[in-house]
C-alpha cells in the first residue's frame, strides 16, 4: 500500500481564512489517494511559493522520507514556484507527486517548473 505525506499551501492570509484554496487541495487529494493507499500526515502552510524556507514544507518533506512515503501536492505550483528549489528536491531522492500531474517524469516537471517560476516573476510584477 502506498503511503502519503500531503503538503498543502496557500500563498497569502487571506487565502488561507477563507479556506477555498485548502478545501480545494484537500479534495483532489483525498480523491486521488482514496482506498489504495494510506495518507499518514497533512502539513498546511501560508506561505509564498518564491521562497524555499518554508517550516511546514521542510516537515512534510522529513516526514515522507521518515515514512519512506510519497510527498504529494494537489498542484505542482503548490511545491515550488522555482526551478532550482524542485531540481534540489529531486536529487535528495524525496519521491514526490503532483494530483494534477500523475505521470509527470522529471523532465516534465523541470519545464512545468520554469513555467510557474515565469509566472511567479509575472505575479510579482502585477502586484
Amino acid at each position: 500500500m502506498i503511503r502519503y505525506v500531503a503538503y498543502f499551501r496557500v500563498s497569502t492570509a487571506r487565502q488561507g481564512q477563507s479556506g477555498l484554496g485548502l478545501e480545494a487541495q484537500q479534495a483532489a487529494v483525498r480523491a486521488f489517494v482514496g482506498q489504495d493507499a494510506v495518507l499518514v500526515a497533512e502539513y498546511t502552510e501560508i506561505e509564498s511559493g518564491r521562497k524555499n524556507s518554508r517550516p511546514q514544507l521542510h516537515a512534510a518533506i522529513t516526514r515522507a522520507k521518515q515514512e519512506a512515503a510519497v510527498l504529494l501536492v494537489a498542484k505542482l505550483d503548490r511545491l515550488a514556484r522555482n526551478v532550482a528549489f524542485l531540481a534540489t528536491l529531486m536529487e535528495s531522492h524525496v519521491r514526490f507527486k503532483a494530483v494534477d500531474l500523475p505521470a509527470a517524469d522529471e523532465f516534465t516537471l523541470h519545464i512545468l517548473a520554469a513555467v510557474a517560476q515565469k509566472e511567479a516573476t509575472a505575479i510579482a510584477t502585477r502586484t
